[in-house]
């Protein structure tokens, strides 16, 4: 049991911890404490019910159907675009935690249905989640999977919990100005990045 649970925990985080197009939402999300409970739960619940859908054995069934992956790849890719620009033209305002009205401007549903897409129309969180950890929890055989994948889900319970929470320890550093437009120029950038290697 402890043998699959800490090799979940360990390729959860080791997959999640890089730096993407839904860690830079949740960071951004909580150095603006803007509905930060809200963007980890959904940010931990649907990487459960993704490890979940991988270690059942749904990654067989996507791999058998690439005009999905296709569909979602082109439109993970409009999105990640789209949200490039936004983080692009607020790096060129330079709207910070000081600003009047700049915590309201993202309402709870807004955050939401970011939060959604960054999270189930990346094609990556397929790639990784559902099959690269569907792949390696069949290696733990019948049972053995099934603690892989509470090894895993409680990785991202943890990543997102502190990411969310730990990023309020860095809003000292985001009073300035220039700070926030280094973090949406650099969020622009790696969203647009992000957007042309789906495509290509």
């Amino acid at each position: 049991m402890i043998l699959p649970v800490a090799a979940g925990l360990t390729a959860g985080l080791s997959l999640i911890i890089a730096i993407g197009a839904q860690n830079a939402f949740v960071l951004r999300q909580g150095l603006q404490r803007s509905h930060v409970a809200l963007v980890v739960a959904v940010c931990a619940l649907s990487d459960l019910v993704l490890i979940v859908l991988g270690v059942g054995g749904l990654g067989v069934a996507i791999e058998r159907a690439p005009l999905l992956l296709e569909v979602v790849r082109w439109a993970g890719a409009a999105f990640l675009l789209g949200y490039a620009v936004l983080a692009a033209v607020r790096a060129i305002r330079g709207e910070h935690l000081d600003i009047p009205g700049a915590q309201e401007k993202r309402t709870w549903k807004a955050a939401l249905g970011t939060c959604l897409a960054l999270t189930w129309l990346n094609p990556h969180v397929y790639l990784d989640t559902v099959l690269l950890l569907g792949s390696l929890a069949s290696s733990h055989g019948v049972d053995g999977r099934w603690w892989f994948a509470a090894g895993a889900g409680l990785g991202s319970i943890v990543w997102f919990s502190a990411l969310g929470v730990g990023a309020r320890f860095l809003a000292p550093v985001f009073r300035r100005r220039s700070a926030w437009r280094v973090l949406d120029g650099a969020i622009a950038v790696l969203m647009a990045a992000l957007a042309v290697f789906l495509v290509i």
